[in-house]
């Protein structure tokens, strides 16, 4: 069960570390080409209005996606002055509290995210520019709720818990700083 459990994880890891990475790279090849549109040939901008709305709508999936990464990654703030010091008994505890608190939020955010997407699209509302439905911009913070729902419960059995084992992994290189 914990093989598969961690199987799962890494899968989704990969997935969203790849799903980030290009939605952030065809964000900004989309406003790289707008603002080149704006400067060289102003009189052809207004028919790209869309990509404002796009990059918008991009960042906030590449905010949620990263979300995850950073928990994966030890990236999320830390504050270090203390647990230093704690013996390694009082260390888990904390680090126990803090990923059933973080299971617990997130879950309940997952929970909202879920009614407020379903709101949304019942609501019928169209983004004005894109002309797709406005709920795909809501699906967003329940999946990267979801995404940190499922971290946490890894952290809380001992997997890829960067706290307890600097996560070093090709795509992350020597772990940087």
């Amino acid at each position: 069960m914990r093989r598969a459990f961690e199987s799962v994880i890494a899968a989704w890891s990969v997935i969203q570390r790849y799903a980030a990475a290009i939605v952030m790279i065809a964000m900004t090849a989309l406003y790289a080409f707008n603002v080149l549109v704006r400067a060289l040939f102003p009189q052809f901008a207004a028919h790209l209005a869309w990509i404002d709305e796009g990059a918008r709508y991009m960042m906030v999936w590449i905010v949620f996606l990263a979300a995850g990464v950073a928990l994966e990654t030890g990236r999320h703030v830390l504050i270090d002055l203390l647990w230093q010091r704690w013996s390694e008994r009082t260390r888990r505890a904390v680090f126990a509290l803090i990923d059933v608190v973080g299971l617990a939020f997130s879950l309940y955010m997952v929970a909202l995210a879920i009614q407020l997407t379903l709101f949304i699209a019942r609501s019928g509302q169209i983004s004005p520019t894109l002309g797709i439905p406005a709920y795909v911009l809501y699906v967003a913070p329940a999946v990267g709720f979801a995404s940190l729902a499922l971290l946490y419960l890894a952290r809380l059995f001992g997997m890829r818990d960067a706290r307890r084992k600097p996560v070093v992994a090709e795509w992350l290189g020597t772990g940087g700083s």
